[in-house]
């Protein structure tokens, strides 16, 4: 089986195209999956770099315990454990890795059944790969954390990336109004994703502009937790995704003292599985009503050129990872 490996945290050069021994054999609630495509994440980042010292506590202080990145998958079903009653041999799958056991950078994959749904047959697998960690986080951050309501004002910072480009939508499928935060390059994207109003970053600062919002999507952080304040209305939320190592401090050690203090919410979002998330982005990815966005797609031997390209935040959307054709 071919893969990217990883043993020591560091740039993207300590990834190494690896032949390894034969293909895994599925726990009893496993389904082996025969990778088609991934993307790359934000986390993937993390895990590669540990530019954020809380991955060194949870992956290895040393060395990273887990080898392959790669937590989207979309590909089709090789083999299923005892247990397993969705699944088939030869049916189209899609799917997030959140036990971060193992990664889909590879040609085959074991995953636990309850993280994978049947792909919509309106769309590929490279779209599919393309939506699963991204679109929950941004499901997990408005729904849950955020509550949003229909009619509400809903801030999204950083709304062209990954995660960004998927809570435009989100958000509007929640019926809120959407500002769309930027850069310039970016604006059509935001627009077309179905942002009310779009916000130039080099241009205009939205701390500035005298409008409150209801609830604050701050995606990679950017910016303090008093500039998000000065734009959240009296019991407004904030919601942080991401960010380096000082913004995610400032939101564990000062987040719960501003809420209690002000009557806002700071919230940082810990992702956690939920078997209602994957129907979701399945039955509007088959509708049309949520479309991934796609920067590029580069075979699995090019992935630690992506990955330095996806280290320099310039992408729209999502980088695909085609593993097999």
């Amino acid at each position: 089986m071919r893969a990217i490996e990883y043993f020591r945290y560091g740039s993207p050069e300590v990834l190494k195209f690896t032949e390894l021994a034969p293909k895994p054999v599925p726990a009893p609630d496993e389904v082996l999956v025969r990778v088609h495509a991934s993307s790359i994440n934000a986390a993937d980042w993390h895990l590669l770099t540990a530019d954020i010292f809380l991955v060194r506590l949870q992956m290895g202080l040393l060395s990273p315990r887990r080898n392959i990145l790669g937590l989207d998958v979309a590909g089709t079903v090789e083999g299923v454990g005892s247990s397993v009653t969705r699944f088939k041999r030869g049916e189209a799958v899609f799917g997030v890795l959140l036990n971060f056991k193992v990664g889909a950078f590879a040609e085959y994959v074991c995953v636990p059944e309850r993280f994978l749904e049947r792909k919509p047959e309106n769309i590929g697998f490279e779209a599919a790969a393309a939506t699963p960690l991204a679109a929950i986080t941004a499901l997990q951050a408005l729904r849950d954390l955020g509550e949003v309501q229909p009619g509400q004002q809903v801030l999204i910072q950083g709304a062209s990336g990954g995660v960004g480009s998927f809570a435009v939508q989100v958000a509007k499928l929640l019926g809120a109004e959407v500002t769309a935060v930027c850069s310039p390059q970016k604006q059509v994207l935001a627009k077309q994703l179905g942002a009310d109003q779009v916000l130039d970053y080099t241009r205009q600062d939205f701390t500035t502009l005298g409008k409150r919002y209801d609830v604050v999507l701050g995606v990679n952080g950017h910016r303090s937790l008093s500039d998000y304040q000065k734009v959240l209305k009296p019991r407004g939320r904030y919601v942080m995704i991401g960010g380096t190592q000082k913004q995610m401090f400032e939101a564990l050690f000062l987040g719960g003292f501003k809420s209690s203090k002000t009557g806002q919410r700071f919230q940082t979002l810990t992702l956690k599985f939920s078997p209602l998330d994957l129907p979701f982005l399945r039955s509007h990815l088959t509708q049309g009503t949520l479309v991934p966005v796609i920067d590029q797609s580069i075979p699995l031997a090019q992935l630690p050129e992506a990955m330095r390209q996806f280290g320099q935040g310039r992408s729209k959307g999502k980088i695909v990872v085609t593993v097999q054709p």
